[in-house]
């Protein structure tokens, strides 16, 4: 895993727009390598402060992979507040609300 991998992921989690989320495997396909998901949230989880907005990034079955007691209501409570609605199972239909890429 090389730096400018980190670089790219942080530059496309910054570009999410409000009111919109993005895939793990999104944000990896986005950065070249599709198969990185989980250098995406190793990415998420060595940030030092809310640089990025964390919030945006999701599973792909559209939900917070926080454990329950953990920052979990937080995401979701940033989500809300942007006007992303999430389904009575806590995820949120991608189909409305993923991010494009562009």
């Amino acid at each position: 895993m090389t730096t400018s991998l980190f670089q790219k992921i942080y530059k496309i989690i910054l570009r999410i727009p409000k009111g919109k989320v993005a895939t793990y495997g999104q944000i990896a396909a986005l950065a070249g390598n599709p198969r990185a998901a989980r250098t995406v949230g190793w990415v998420l989880h060595g940030l030092s402060g809310d640089d990025l907005p964390w919030h945006r990034v999701i599973n792909a079955q559209g939900r917070s992979s926080f454990p329950e007691q953990s920052r979990r209501k937080l995401q979701q409570a940033l989500l809300e507040a942007e006007g992303v609605i999430f389904e009575d199972d806590q995820s949120v239909p991608l189909h409305v609300f993923r991010w494009d890429g562009r």
